[in-house]
């Protein structure tokens, strides 16, 4: 049976777990829902999908090569607020008591760091490879060796997407990701596509021209071919052709950032269980602890990380 390696997206994780769960403080009145939200997350990632590699990749907080491309790129996302930032520490210093390599590279988003490890993993053999995040932009990262587990009912679920539940969210399949989203744009990057142009339109232009290039170079022949679109949609596309060729750069996941995946620094290897407990203790996560104890009957969710237990050994078969 194939190995796995889990890659997840912490930022994503993060915000979900944020927003996800009700304020939680602990005795110093400190907030800290997302750093449980965080953890519950790591616990379900052992539960159900038993890897033999973990890795988190986060953001940094230097600009992105995105944002100096298109000075408009995430623009009108809400900053930050002080009682998430303020979690981001705990976060890290969680990842770190369980042993979890973290992967940051300043001027790339977490999405390209996870893109490139998942490329550098495809080519080896006898590996799987499941991308943990709630971000769709990630979807096009979906092939034969990866697929991605994303959160469901804020985050007590989750959901493996294949090729096939990736046509089904988005109408294309995971290749084409990045020309859909050149067409249409992306509200919450804040980068246009072709205004006027929505994800109907989008996916007929796909299915008979291609891709975003193969749509201009119809449109610059300007011997038909767009029977069905009529002529508004026509003059929106090609009033949009430079916002199009952009938008497609912007949601295209980088796979060649400068790091190197090591697998024997990634192994879902033994913790230090009372440095994970005198965390929880200080956050105040009691219920967590109980399950890292296995107090009341409870499973500890990790066991599946104890020295001579491999995650192969037991899961009920390939998710691929």
């Amino acid at each position: 049976m194939a190995e796995r390696l889990v890659l997840i997206d912490g930022n994503a994780i993060l915000h979900r777990a944020y927003h996800a769960l009700p304020p939680l403080t602990n005795r110093s009145g400190e907030l800290v829902n997302a750093v449980y939200g965080f953890a519950s997350m790591l616990f379900k990632i052992f539960a159900d999908l038993h890897p033999e590699y973990i890795v988190v990749a986060f953001d940094t907080a230097k600009p992105t090569f995105r944002q100096q491309e298109f000075v408009g790129y995430q623009a009108k996302r809400p900053k930050m607020v002080s009682e998430l930032s303020g979690q981001i520490e705990k976060v890290h210093e969680l990842v770190s008591a369980f042993n979890i390599p973290i992967f940051e590279v300043e001027g790339y988003e977490a999405d390209d760091v996870i893109g490139t490890l998942a490329k550098q993993a495809a080519e080896i053999e006898n590996l799987e490879i499941v991308i943990v995040t709630g971000d769709r932009d990630l979807m096009q990262l979906v092939n034969d060796k990866a697929k991605l587990y994303m959160p469901t009912r804020g985050l007590s679920e989750g959901q493996i997407v294949g090729a096939e539940e990736v046509v089904e969210r988005m109408g294309v399949p995971p290749e084409q990701i990045i020309n859909y989203k050149g067409l249409v744009g992306d509200p919450s990057d804040n980068y246009p596509g072709v205004p006027g142009i929505g994800p109907k339109t989008a996916v007929d232009l796909l299915k008979k021209f291609g891709s975003v290039e193969g749509v201009y170079t119809k449109i610059n022949e300007g011997c038909g071919g767009f029977e069905g679109f009529g002529e508004s949609t026509i003059k929106k596309l090609a009033e949009g052709a430079e916002s199009a060729v952009l938008s497609k750069k912007l949601a295209t996941i980088l796979t060649n950032v400068p790091i190197k995946l090591e697998l024997e620094d990634c192994v879902a290897k033994d913790f230090d269980k009372e440095k994970v407990l005198a965390l929880f203790k200080e956050l105040g996560f009691r219920s967590l602890a109980g399950r890292l104890t296995g107090e009341k009957g409870q499973k500890d969710p990790t066991s599946s990380r104890k020295a001579g237990l491999r995650g192969a050994s037991e899961r009920q078969g390939s998710l691929f």
